[in-house]
């Protein structure tokens, strides 16, 4: 049997709190937030539909949590891909503790700019629409092959 591993966790949801940059003893910019995901459901019970939250926990690193922290506050719809790990450590009490998040590798906007919290804050100079033109004669040039002979494929 193969070795599998695979660890991808694509979340998509609202943060639910103002995300704060935090360095580490050696100077790297780091942020934890938590992202809430709807889930809805039914029961077979009766015939209600219901609603639930799931409340994920997130930390971004160096570039990613400075964009979260100067992009994102609460409220604003999020896009997370990452991976899902866990931590172990002990307590002042010597009681062992675990935590469970994202290591978030991706982060991007879901919300349009105009309906973004924090619209006027993101103006990407890079980002401009792809233009098209109705004009056939800016239409690309092909050439017609001749011998197919010489085709690589």
């Amino acid at each position: 049997m193969a070795n599998f591993n695979l660890n991808k966790a694509i979340l998509g949801g609202r943060l639910t709190g103002d995300p704060e940059l935090r360095q580490t003893g050696t100077g790297t910019p780091v942020t934890s937030f938590t992202v809430a995901i709807n889930r809805r459901y039914s029961s077979s019970q009766n015939t209600e539909n219901g609603q639930n939250a799931d409340f994920i926990n997130v930390v971004a690193w160096r570039e990613r949590a400075e964009f979260v922290c100067k992009y994102f506050k609460k409220g604003s719809s999020i896009c997370v891909i990452g991976s899902i790990q866990t931590r172990k450590w002990t307590d002042n009490s010597g009681q062992n503790r675990y935590a469970t998040e994202v290591v978030a590798d991706e982060i991007n906007f879901v919300d349009s700019k105009s309906e973004s919290p924090m619209a006027s804050a993101y103006t990407p100079e890079s980002y401009a629409a792809p233009s098209f033109s109705s004009n056939a004669d800016e239409a690309p040039k092909f050439e017609d092959v001749s011998n197919e002979d010489d085709l690589p494929f």
